[in-house]
């Protein structure tokens, strides 16, 4: 028996539909915080049928059109969930719908506009990382941290894992091109 398409869906079953690992689901849950399936008792995940369309738009731009992880967050955040649910369902006119309006919405100022290979600085600053990975946000390490101490500032830890996050979405394109 087939559910309603307003039905919720366990994670085996969206695992299932979409041909992917519960633990990518998992994952993904963790790096988009726009999947929020609802949580019953033990833990157990119900994916909202938005939800779901919502993968499979993430699912296309990260399999097919080869984005990386940074780049799907960011067309979510500069797009909205909508641009990549029509991704997902193939609706090019609401695709095309979603990008006219953000350019209608927004009008280029000049620091918005894309600087040339003149005005781009070498050593440009980045913006300061998150520290939400590993209890990261904790003040007990603040400050410099002497050399001789075997211990890293929060600040070169957080870089770590930025670091390691992204190796391992590199490793995940590179076995996905075998």
């Amino acid at each position: 028996m087939d559910k309603s398409p307003d039905a919720f869906r366990t994670i085996s079953e969206v695992a299932e539909d979409l041909d992917l690992p519960q633990h990518v689901l998992r994952f993904w849950e963790t790096r988009f915080t726009q999947i929020k399936p609802m949580k019953r008792g033990g833990g157990r995940r119900y994916y909202r049928p938005q939800d779901v369309e919502l993968i499979k738009g993430i699912r296309h731009m990260l399999y097919e059109q080869g984005y990386t992880i940074k780049g799907v967050q960011k067309l979510l955040r500069e797009n909205g969930n909508q641009f990549l649910v029509a991704i997902g369902s193939g609706d090019l006119k609401a695709v095309e719908a979603i990008a006219q309006r953000r350019q209608t919405e927004a009008p280029l100022t000049p620091a918005a506009l894309p600087r040339t290979d003149e005005e781009v600085l070498v050593g440009e600053a980045r913006a300061k990382p998150s520290r939400r990975f590993f209890g990261l946000g904790k003040g007990d390490d603040e400050g410099p941290v002497s050399a001789d101490s075997g211990k890293l500032s929060r600040d070169n830890r957080a870089l770590l894992q930025e670091a390691l996050f992204d190796l391992l979405e590199c490793k995940r394109l590179l076995d996905q091109v075998r």
